[in-house]
């Protein structure tokens, strides 16, 4: 029952870091280094808030889905 018991606490803990999610800047420079190796160039990678996106294409989503990272070419 014990083990049980911790076995939950610890899944709890797991899913609410899981849910804050990764700082924009940290997850912003992830991704700019994946469009690198890629070979990608001129593009510009913005964070803007969820409810400004508009028709741009969103790369990713932090600060627990407040802000969107979107990427535009040239």
């Amino acid at each position: 029952m014990k083990k049980l018991l911790l076995a939950m606490g610890l899944l709890s803990m797991v899913s609410t870091a899981f849910a804050a999610g990764k700082s924009c800047d940290e997850l912003k420079s992830e991704i700019d280094a994946k469009l690198k190796t890629k070979g990608v160039s001129g593009y510009s990678l913005t964070v803007v808030d969820k409810g400004s996106v508009a028709d741009q294409k969103v790369v990713g989503s932090c600060e627990a889905g407040d802000k969107k990272i979107v990427y535009k070419r040239g």
